[in-house]
């Protein structure tokens, strides 16, 4: 698996633009998160549609068309120097297919930040602009507005990049060792959802595959993971970060042994409790830098910063 292409790291007074790809977004929720990017000294910039709400479908934020318009217009725009999502939810697969990514790839590199549903754009980001993209909190987020590591965190990452070349957990191995690889992945669900279509990547092969989710029992989860054992896409990954499975269950143990069982016969190292994800102070991760894995140490090094 190849490194992507690193956009580079913002600077104070960078103009970013905050939007919806995926569900609706509670005002004073947008507001708060705003205060907190103008706290950093960068110029946010909302959508035109961010706080819409579909006519028909109210997990939607806004109809398809508005949302795709707005990501793609934010993203083409020169004096926009990142994009940053707004929320979660579901929505983001409805608008991959109606982006240009000829005119987004020729708007060159520039920062992408979410996580959750986002995980079907960071995909496609990857495999049509061959770029490195951030999985991490979200503006109008409860749990970035509420944790001050996660805040941090994300402003390390954006603004100095290099001081968070090693991410390191309080986590423990699932299956002990070292690994070296490409991190990719995201929400475990829409890994698997987005298989077979043309925006996402063919395997994990060479890869450390980043993996979390939330409000799946863990019945749903081991069907996540059978399937992505099924189809192969699996096969030939490096190794495994798991990171924080909010609402999942019915209880830890038995996750813990879907895990153990669905992942441990892989024969690679697997971290557990990596605190990233739906989790109150949630680490940001680059996907498309190369790394290596302590699973028994709880840490991810980083080649290079994420961000250039």
């Amino acid at each position: 698996m190849k490194e992507l292409r690193r956009p580079r790291r913002l600077a104070p007074g960078a103009r970013v633009a905050v939007v919806a790809p995926s569900g609706p977004v509670p005002e004073e929720r947008l507001q708060a998160g705003l205060d907190v990017l103008r706290g950093w000294d960068l110029d946010p910039v909302v959508a035109p549609h961010v706080l819409d709400r579909h006519p028909r479908f109210g997990y939607l934020a806004g109809t398809d068309a508005d949302r795709a318009a707005d990501l793609q217009a934010a993203w083409c725009d020169p004096a926009v120097d990142a994009v940053l999502c707004a929320r979660g939810g579901y929505g983001a697969q409805r608008v991959v297919d109606l982006l240009d990514w000829a005119a987004m790839r020729a708007a060159g590199p520039k920062v992408f930040v979410g996580f959750s549903d986002v995980t079907a754009l960071h995909e496609a980001f990857a495999v049509r602009l061959g770029l490195v993209t951030l999985h991490g909190p979200m503006a109008a987020g409860v749990d970035f507005l509420k944790n001050a590591r996660a805040q941090e965190h994300l402003r390390a990452t954006l603004f100095a990049p290099e001081a968070v070349r090693t991410i390191a957990s309080a986590g423990r191995a699932l299956v002990p060792g070292r690994a070296r690889g490409v991190t990719l992945g995201g929400c475990a669900s829409l890994l698997a959802a987005e298989l077979g279509t043309p925006h996402a990547r063919p395997g994990a092969r060479g890869g450390l595959l980043l993996l979390e989710d939330v409000g799946e029992e863990a019945y749903r989860l081991d069907r996540i993971l059978t399937q992505l054992l099924r189809s192969h896409w699996l096969d030939g990954v490096a190794g495994i970060v798991l990171g924080s499975w909010a609402e999942c269950g019915p209880c830890e143990e038995e996750l813990r042994a879907v895990f153990a069982d669905r992942l441990g016969g892989l024969g690679v190292p697997v971290a557990e409790e990596f605190g990233f994800g739906h989790c109150a102070g949630a680490l940001t991760m680059p996907l498309g830098v190369r790394a290596e894995l302590d699973a028994e140490a709880g840490t991810l090094t980083l080649d290079e910063p994420a961000l250039l």
